[in-house]
């Protein structure tokens, strides 16, 4: 299949490299020359413009920051450029209110559309063991999956329009809240006198556990490999948890649910961000609870 690809970053770029071993045809674009000069090495086709890459693909992917870049992307673009029938998957993460605009806006236009946002960070994306969480028609879904299933370990069907968008904010609202909630633990365990290998070896197998600590663990040289043992560098940026945490704040505003814990969460993420730590994994927010 031909697919662009639009949006090559620390995510993007792993994404196309895996649609390219899967045997497909990769039309790649990036404002970032580096970006597609990488990606021009995984076997992509580089253009420099997304009205280039799109010109012909059946399928268009894109990981883009925010919502107002990619209603732009798509409606300057994409619709009326990709070829008719083409299938729309935006994997970026952004807020449930345009996620569901764009795709009407696509309908209209003649386009399957899909939000399909990921989780499982760099590493996800690099390994191609990313989990989408997908929005849209069951037909949209069903042309969709294949493509997905190329760079994702698990491809689920949230529900209609914005509901990808909706799971992946609320997820990473949890994991906001019990990475927090496990760094603070351990934090406490080491003031206490416990030696923090034993701490995990006793929480890990009871009714502490969670994925943030048994798959993620923020503490260097305990429980499985994980940003922490390499200086909390990789991984899944502080500054790209305080947005999906703004998110689900924005959701809750605009649904009347109170947020108390994800706000508290959003709050420790804005002082960790702004204290020149936005780039550092969202697990190294240990260092300042400690």
């Amino acid at each position: 299949m031909i697919i662009a690809f639009i949006g090559l970053g620390n995510m993007g770029g792993g994404m196309a490299a895996n649609l390219v071993k899967a045997g497909h045809t990769v039309r790649a674009f990036d404002l970032a020359p580096a970006a597609l000069e990488r990606a021009a090495v995984s076997g992509c086709a580089t253009f420099t413009s997304a009205r280039e890459a799109v010109d012909g693909a059946e399928a268009v992917v894109s990981m883009l920051p925010n919502g107002t870049i990619v209603r732009a992307v798509y409606t300057a673009d994409v619709f009326g450029t990709a070829p008719a029938g083409a299938l729309l998957l935006d994997c970026s993460t952004i807020d449930v209110a345009t996620a569901r605009d764009v795709a009407d806006t696509a309908a209209a236009a003649g386009y399957a559309m899909l939000d399909a946002p990921v989780s499982g960070g760099i590493g996800g994306a690099n390994a191609g063991t990313l989990t989408f969480m997908v929005g849209g028609t069951p037909e949209g879904f069903a042309q969709a999956e294949p493509i997905l299933k190329a760079m994702g370990k698990a491809v689920i069907h949230a529900g209609a329009p914005g509901a990808g968008q909706a799971a992946k904010i609320c997820n990473n609202m949890i994991l906001g809240g019990t990475m927090i909630a496990t760094c603070e633990a351990f934090a406490l365990a080491e003031k206490l006198g416990l030696d923090l290998q034993t701490f995990y070896d006793i929480s890990s197998v009871s009714s502490g556990q969670s994925w943030s600590m048994t798959s993620y663990c923020p503490v260097p040289g305990v429980g499985p490999q994980s940003p922490a043992d390499n200086g909390y560098q990789g991984g899944f940026a502080a500054a790209l948890m305080l947005k999906d945490l703004k998110l689900a704040l924005e959701a809750g505003a605009a649904t009347g649910t109170p947020l108390a814990i994800g706000t508290r969460a959003a709050e420790l993420y804005t002082a960790f961000a702004e204290s020149g730590h936005g780039n550092t994994d969202f697990s190294g927010i240990i260092e300042t609870l400690r």
